[in-house]
């Protein structure tokens, strides 16, 4: 018997919109990097602690201080919140 691999790569861009208006990425970030990433978000104090929400092509939806906040946000907007580190 032969195996065959019938898998196929994402693209890139395939890759970016996978989940895309069905999950939404939890992480808690530092809002230093917060402001290095998306440099033109409001102002945010230096040092914080953020729950952030992400789509799936990595864009901001939602920040908070509060985790249950977050993914309150996500189910308000029908996602699906899946935490990453």
């Amino acid at each position: 018997m032969t195996y065959h691999d019938t898998r196929q790569a994402l693209t890139e861009a395939e890759l970016a919109h996978l989940g895309e208006g069905t999950f939404a990425y939890l992480r808690k970030i530092d809002s230093d990097e917060l402001k290095g990433k998306f440099p033109s978000l409001s102002e945010i104090a230096s040092g914080m602690e953020i729950w952030a929400l992400f789509a799936a092509n990595g864009q901001p939806i939602l920040l908070s201080d509060a985790r249950d906040t977050a993914i309150a946000g996500a189910l308000e907007n029908h996602l699906t919140p899946v935490s990453i580190n």
